[in-house]
Parts: C-alpha cells; sequence; structure tokens
C-alpha cells in the first residue's frame, strides 16, 4: 500500500458529527440568564465514562508547533471515556480522526482531518480513534475533560503506511 494523503476540512458540526460534538457557539441554541446579560448554550456535550471513572478537568499545554504538510504514523483511542479539547487563546489547531475498520483498528483509508477555527473545541466520542493534540503555534494551552480513573483507557495503533495531512 502507498502513502494516503488527507486534505484538512473546516470543521462544522455537520462534518465532524460521526466522531464526537463540536464545542462552540456557532449553530447551538442558547437562553438568556443573569438578567439578559448572557448567553448560555447549555449542555453542548455531554462526556462518556464507565461506572469506575469520574470526569476531570485538566489544561494541556502543547509546546511543540506543527508545521504542514504533517506525516503522521499512529493514531489512539480512549475506549471508555470520552475526551474534550477546547482552545484556551482562540488559537487555531487541527484535528485528525478515523472511523474503526474493525474492533482494533482504525479505517486508515477513511481518516479526516479538520481545522478549527480558534472558537471551536471538540469532544471525541469514547472509543474514536484521533491523533494527539496538534497545534500551529506553541505553546498552546487547552482545557481538557476526560475520564479519570484506573482501568485501560489509551489504545495506540502504529500505521504499516505513511499518511499525509495537507492543506
Amino acid at each position: 500500500m502507498s502513502e494516503i494523503t488527507v486534505q484538512i476540512e473546516p470543521l462544522s458540526i455537520e462534518s465532524f458529527a460521526e466522531f464526537g460534538e463540536v464545542i462552540g457557539c456557532a449553530g447551538h441554541d442558547f437562553f438568556h440568564i443573569n438578567d439578559a446579560h448572557t448567553e448560555r448554550y447549555h449542555a453542548l456535550v455531554q462526556t462518556e465514562s464507565d461506572a469506575a471513572g469520574k470526569i476531570g478537568i485538566s489544561i494541556f499545554r502543547n509546546i511543540k508547533t506543527t508545521t504542514l504538510p504533517l506525516q503522521i504514523d499512529m493514531l489512539e483511542r480512549h475506549p471508555i471515556g470520552s475526551q474534550a479539547f477546547i482552545p484556551m487563546q482562540g488559537q487555531k489547531f487541527l484535528i485528525v480522526v478515523a472511523p474503526n475498520l474493525n474492533a482494533e483498528q482504525p479505517d486508515l483509508q477513511r481518516i479526516r482531518a479538520f481545522m478549527s477555527d480558534g472558537t471551536q473545541g471538540v469532544n471525541y466520542r469514547a472509543g474514536t480513534w484521533h491523533h494527539p493534540l496538534l497545534t500551529l503555534e506553541s505553546p498552546s494551552d487547552f482545557a481538557v475533560v476526560d475520564r479519570l480513573g484506573t482501568g485501560h483507557n489509551c489504545d495506540v495503533f502504529k500505521f504499516p503506511v505513511s499518511v499525509l495531512i495537507q492543506e
């Protein structure tokens, strides 16, 4: 099998629906609170965890800048909990995902790449194959909401072929 090339797509609620939810105001309903001084975009995502885990909020500071085009050689997934990434500095970031080919590996022919506009975060559903955080500037801080607890919650799949991500 030769190299696979993936074109980067704009991130939208519809285009990302197969993999999880987009975290942002655009396209979501709201209601007013605090004497109509605030729009509340309520329950944009629902986190997932098994009964043994708790949901935690962390900050991930990415210190390596991603440059395009980008060659990747792996994806990971968290089988028992979702994982949300929310940019804290309005920075764009790259999202690479794939559906399952079978119970053990992603479908490399269906890898997709999305670009957040910096006002959008994402929530990867439990079991979604994705690349670790890729930022176009560094350092970049992200609020991360994910499962905390014991048990195996990270699978890594190394590719047998190279995958090129490009604009």
